[in-house]
């Protein structure tokens, strides 16, 4: 792994899972790891109550968009997390590849989002254990 690692957070629209495991990603571990996120099917928008749900800990990330999985993506990152993308993800030599297996919030209220919210700051509370020490904030 790099010596600043990166990671690709990776689900079909990009707008609900991903999104906010790179939201957690970056707000817990800042400049310590390069994040990224992409969908193998792009929605148009962010969840808008993934969205909210992060508001509601102090995440922002209503400026992000669902932007489209690229082999590039996948070629420039140590770890690529899979959120319900099925074999869309290219798979390379050297890449460690985890699957998440998370709820989709996709068409769900906000009070649904927040445990997925919470089940996924916890797995990047671990991530960031084992990619980064020290880094959590």
């Amino acid at each position: 792994m790099s010596e600043k690692p990166s990671v690709l957070f990776v689900c079909v629209h990009n707008a609900g899972r991903s999104q906010m495991a790179a939201a957690w990603l970056t707000h817990l571990a800042g400049d310590r790891v390069e994040v990224r996120s992409a969908g193998s099917a792009p929605a148009g928008q962010v969840n808008p109550a993934a969205v909210e749900a992060m508001r509601e800990v102090g995440v922002d990330m209503s400026a992000q968009t669902p932007k489209v999985l690229t082999v590039d993506a996948v070629r420039a990152s140590d770890v690529v997390i899979t959120m319900g993308c099925g074999d869309a993800c290219p798979v390379f030599p050297g890449k460690r590849y985890l699957d998440w297996t998370l709820d989709d919030p996709a068409g769900q209220g906000v009070a649904a989002v927040r445990p997925i919210r919470d089940e996924i700051r916890a797995r990047i509370e671990g991530l960031i254990a084992e990619i980064a020490p020290g880094a959590a904030r």
